[in-house]
């Protein structure tokens, strides 16, 4: 079981932590949101939680609640940046089985 990051998005991360100037990592975590049934949720990890797992990919930590990590166990995150005004980070996340029109939401 693992949730993995790119180089590129591991560098972002790190770039984003400092300067934040503080935190331990990248939280990834699923919500129940939109047409299809979840929605992803990042944030900065400030703690971790008893019922987090932590991974670790190109030195950047990735914590998950243990109730959102059966959804995107296997995912990978990357960080693709094609304009000044078009970055991001992407989910490629095996579990997934449909996702909605918008691609905000998804279903496992």
């Amino acid at each position: 079981m693992a949730v993995t990051l790119t180089e590129a998005a591991a560098e972002r991360v790190n770039t984003m932590l400092a300067k934040r100037g503080s935190g331990l990592g990248l939280r990834v975590a699923t919500k129940v949101s939109g047409c299809a049934g979840f929605a992803y949720v990042v944030d900065y990890a400030d703690e971790i939680n008893d019922d987090d797992q932590v991974f670790e990919s190109h030195g950047v930590k990735v914590v998950v609640d243990s109730k959102s990590l059966g959804n995107i166990d296997g995912m990978e995150i990357d960080y693709v940046r094609e304009s000044l005004l078009n970055e991001g980070f992407e989910f490629n996340n095996p579990n997934v089985k449909d996702s909605c029109g918008c691609g905000e939401s998804f279903t496992v």
